[in-house]
């Protein structure tokens, strides 16, 4: 379905893909973009399936993951609004999907296939150097990831985790700032285990720095997060 909502154009200018482009060249990503509506727990990309698609997050929560042999999901991106899944796309010849991208939430996206966003960076060469940058973001965000496992107590990674969770996806409520994720969820984006998690959360409840309820933590004083 093509985009005709206020909303939908205001995601199209807010997104990294298309920052530097002028308005006749976003006119253009706009008139051939596409909206398209998931409802929570839906694949959005498949590992080792054909990319033919780009989607922009417009609204809701999708986790990016990778499944290991013994069927353990290890989580990549907690994508937020604003978030692009299959860069690829804008490859002539793109690879098969490497990961796994599935809604949390129900969703709304924006999109556009292959065609129209391989004759869109050719018009427009900001959009590949763009999808670059986010390229290198993501893989920054890894290698810090990495290196935290090896400097960082398993508290202090999930202190920042939680941290970072309540700055991209957090809502801001009377009781304190409330994220919607599993225990599990947040171990694996933590690199740490489940159980070493829920100890952790649980020492925190008890200290009154967070609550905890069935897919949610509240966090109650953010700041003396600070000091894990």
């Amino acid at each position: 379905m093509r985009i005709v909502d206020h909303e939908s154009h205001l995601c199209l200018l807010k997104s990294k893909l298309f920052e530097g482009l002028d308005e006749i060249a976003l006119k253009q990503v706009f008139d051939v973009a596409h909206t398209r509506h998931f409802g929570a727990k839906k694949n959005v990309l498949v590992k080792g399936e054909r990319p033919d698609f780009l989607f922009l997050l417009k609204k809701g929560r999708t986790r990016c993951y990778i499944l290991t042999e013994s069927g353990h999901e290890v989580l990549l991106l907690w994508a937020v609004p604003g978030d692009v899944l299959g860069l690829v796309t804008l490859l002539a010849s793109p690879p098969a999907h490497l990961v796994n991208a599935t809604t949390v939430t129900p969703c709304d996206f924006l999109l556009w296939d292959h065609g129209e966003m391989r004759r869109l960076a050719k018009a427009h060469p900001q959009i590949a150097e763009n999808a670059f940058r986010i390229a290198l973001h993501h893989l920054e965000e890894y290698m810090k990831r990495h290196t935290s496992i090896i400097t960082q107590s398993a508290e202090a990674r999930l202190a920042q985790r939680l941290m970072q969770l309540a700055t991209i996806a957090g809502e801001v409520r009377p009781s304190g700032i409330a994220i919607d994720i599993t225990n599990e969820q947040l171990s694996s984006l933590s690199d740490i285990g489940f159980f070493t998690t829920s100890r952790i959360l649980s020492k925190w409840e008890h200290d009154g720095k967070l609550a905890k309820e069935r897919g949610r933590v509240t966090l109650l004083a953010p700041e003396s997060l600070m000091a894990a």
